[in-house]
């Protein structure tokens, strides 16, 4: 497989004419996770449609792109806030929308292991209103994962979990989705602890890198090494606010 790009961003941002944030300036290391932590509103789901192409309404001044400057798209897997998911269609119709919107024939083996490591086997032919908040994300997050791309771009993709699926699904994620270049956008620090190779810090000032620990992930939850940095990421967005 071809070595995934790094990210780079240096700009500003605005939505109808409101500054969303900048000057902002970083990097995303290549094929490895990086958390984008940061108060509601400073502009980290903006960063993501960026990089995702979908920047209608956004006045950009500035660059970013990809760190071998060749084109973003078709290199790139967005899971958005909102789980996004068709009522018409059953959850493996979901999972493999992205194939038929392209005139492609989806792997649907493919697809159905996903959906088994993500614990919807049972549920592939249930329609969305009939799955728990939990279990629509799940189904997003395979959906996401099925498209197989060098770049994922994450925004709070486990904020409907309950904790034990969450610790389940982030051990899943860190598994499939290992070298490749990961931006995953959270308000938790204690997910940040955990996931990241890379953390950042996005404010009204810009963004900082904030230290990690240089051991495998996804870090235990309840390691000493782990539990200091999630209380010294506490202390940071603290302080910010």
């Amino acid at each position: 497989m071809t070595p995934p790009p790094g990210l780079f961003l240096d700009g500003t941002a605005a939505i109808g004419g409101s500054p969303v944030f900048g000057p902002v300036r970083f990097e995303v290391p290549p094929g490895q996770w990086t958390c984008l932590l940061g108060a509601s509103g400073v502009g980290k789901s903006t960063v993501l449609r960026l990089f995702a192409g979908l920047d209608d309404g956004i006045t950009f001044g500035g660059s970013f792109g990809a760190s071998d400057h060749a084109p973003l798209h078709g290199r790139v897997a967005l899971m958005a806030q909102e789980d996004l998911l068709l009522p018409w269609r059953d959850v493996l119709g979901n999972v493999t929308l992205g194939a038929h919107l392209r005139g492609a024939a989806p792997d649907m083996a493919a697809a159905r292991h996903i959906l088994a490591r993500v614990g919807l086997a049972d549920h592939a032919q249930k329609k969305p209103n009939a799955l728990s908040g939990g279990q629509r994300q799940r189904a997003a997050l395979a959906r996401t994962l099925l498209e197989d791309r060098p770049v994922v771009l994450l925004d709070e993709p486990f904020s409907a979990l309950d904790a034990r699926t969450r610790a389940q699904v982030q051990e899943l994620s860190a598994t499939l989705l290992q070298g490749r270049t990961v931006l995953h956008v959270t308000h938790d620090p204690a997910e940040a602890a955990r996931l990241g190779h890379h953390i950042l810090h996005m404010h009204s000032g810009g963004t900082e890198p904030l230290p990690a620990p240089a051991t495998p992930t996804p870090r235990p939850f309840d390691a000493p090494a782990t539990l200091e940095l999630q209380a010294a990421l506490h202390r940071r967005l603290m302080a910010a606010a």
